[in-house]
């Protein structure tokens, strides 16, 4: 009887360990499955540099889009010679375009209203580090290469502006031309 008590045990023990290996099996395969899921279209996996969402950019309340509410308000107010009002928004779109840059830093557009709200506020130091900080994301921002040319100019940094100028020399866009216009370059 006690011999076959063990033979029990044993075939208990046995038993258990083959459940183990079937649910092992079962759940590698499921997880080995859904590994698709986190690929995206070259089979890179989660590799993504978040430049390619801008959802962000859709949200009713996100800062970004209050920060551009805002610009526009104080263009309108700017536009009117109401120049204490646009100061008043141009001020509110920094704080806002601020927090967006401290969830996104890496977004050439909120860069670029950042340079161009600091611009509007009269702190150019604060206007080209954005820009210059946009312009180590994307080299080739015609706008940024513009705005910074036009900071150089007008801080007497006229072979820096000309170094901008230059670049944009090749685009055949808008921004050379006004950057030229600017300079006073025929």
């Amino acid at each position: 009887m006690k011999v076959k008590k063990n033979q029990n045990i044993e075939l208990l023990i046995e038993l258990m360990i083959i459940i183990k290996y079937v649910i092992f099996l079962f759940l590698s395969l499921f997880l080995l499955s859904n590994v698709q899921a986190f690929m995206d279209k070259d089979n890179k996996g989660a590799q993504s540099t978040g430049r390619e969402d801008l959802s962000f950019l859709n949200v009713k309340n996100s800062n970004y889009k209050k920060g551009i509410y805002a610009i526009k308000r104080a263009s309108k107010f700017e536009k009117k010679n109401k120049l204490k009002k646009a100061n008043k928004y141009f001020e509110k779109a920094l704080k806002y375009f601020v927090s967006a840059h401290k969830e996104y830093p890496d977004n050439i557009d909120i860069l670029n209203y950042l340079g161009f709200t600091y611009y509007k506020v009269g702190d150019l130091t604060m206007s080209e580090i954005y820009y210059q900080e946009g312009l180590v994301i994307d080299p080739k921002n015609n706008f940024t290469n513009q705005k910074l040319g036009e900071i150089y100019f007008n801080t007497k940094r006229v072979n820096l502006a000309n170094e901008r100028l230059k670049f944009l020399s090749s685009c055949d866009c808008q921004e050379y031309l006004d950057l030229k216009s600017i300079m006073g370059k025929n």
